[in-house]
């Protein structure tokens, strides 16, 4: 497995294969929720260093609303935005431990967001992931679940991000944003819901500025998603787009209920992320990744 396995553009070094021996149906309530706030929304990346405060300040309000509406059955994830994609450009994989600078990196960045949500009046606490969880030799995640469970137990709100990851063979890896819900599931159990908000509304079928969306993905057969993304931005090195589609394929396969999303600052009430789907706004355009109700 390379250790800078974020920068190939897929999980591991291939498409995602369901696993169906960790098959289970999914229910159409959230038990636990896992919002994660895409870099995108808060930062730009082609700008070293950036982060908008006033775009943070806009979701921790919402996050904090909705945590203060459902204690102890959320989780919010925070992506790296400018300032964690910068921590993996010109690294060389020559070096084991190569990939460190990230820790700092999005270290800072959960403290940002930590700051802004504890202004709302929200008792919060950053996580390291790199703490709590191994890389296995197929790339999937060995973890400890007590450190979650009791921020969760206290009433408190858990900020996650990617991370500096160490692996079984002694090397560090640097992962993604968009692999803290594999992260999350194993470490949580199902049923889990993860929202993913970006600057889209979901798998866009007609390219970056399109205006049909991939309504639903069956994570048994993913394909359509993936012929449906496009080329990365220069400034992305985590693998974009296809990224976040195979960790949420990966989730689905076991249970966990993922949608894709656009976030938007004029939506100030995201509570309806912990009802039924059915049941949300008709405004709210997104891509449902998740096994078919049925079953298999």
């Amino acid at each position: 497995m390379n250790r800078m396995e974020t920068l190939s553009g897929s999980l591991l070094g291939k498409d995602v294969k369901p696993r169906a021996s960790t098959l289970t149906a999914v229910t159409d309530q959230a038990g636990m929720l896992a919002v994660k706030v895409g870099g995108s929304l808060f930062s730009d990346k082609s700008i070293e260093g950036s982060l908008d405060l006033v775009a943070i300040g806009h979701y921790a309000r919402v996050i904090a609303d909705l945590h203060r509406s459902n204690s102890g059955r959320l989780v919010f994830i925070s992506g790296g935005g400018a300032i964690g994609h910068a921590a993996l450009r010109d690294i060389k994989d020559s070096d084991p431990f190569g990939c460190l600078p990230l820790n700092k990196a999005l270290a800072d960045v959960r403290w940002a967001w930590a700051q802004a949500l504890a202004r709302e009046g929200i008792k919060v606490l950053p996580l390291q992931l790199g703490a709590m969880s191994i890389l296995s030799e197929d790339g999937t995640f060995s973890v400890q679940t007590d450190t979650v469970r009791k921020v969760l137990e206290l009433g408190a709100l858990p900020i996650l991000s990617g991370d500096s990851v160490p692996a079984h063979d002694g090397s560090l890896h640097g992962i993604s944003s968009d692999r803290v819900p594999q992260f999350l599931f194993r470490a949580l159990g199902v049923p889990l819901r993860v929202v993913s908000l970006t600057d889209v509304p979901g798998v866009l079928l007609d390219g970056p500025n399109g205006g049909r969306t991939l309504d639903y993905v069956n994570p048994l057969q993913p394909e359509p998603a993936y012929k449906a993304l496009w080329a990365n931005s220069e400034w992305d090195t985590t693998g974009g787009f296809r990224t976040k589609v195979e960790a949420l394929v990966d989730c689905a396969s076991a249970g966990v209920e993922c949608f894709i999303l656009k976030g938007s600052t004029q939506e100030k009430d995201y509570r309806f992320l912990f009802s039924p789907h059915t049941q949300w706004p008709s405004r709210i355009r997104r891509t449902r990744i998740a096994l078919p109700k049925e079953g298999m």
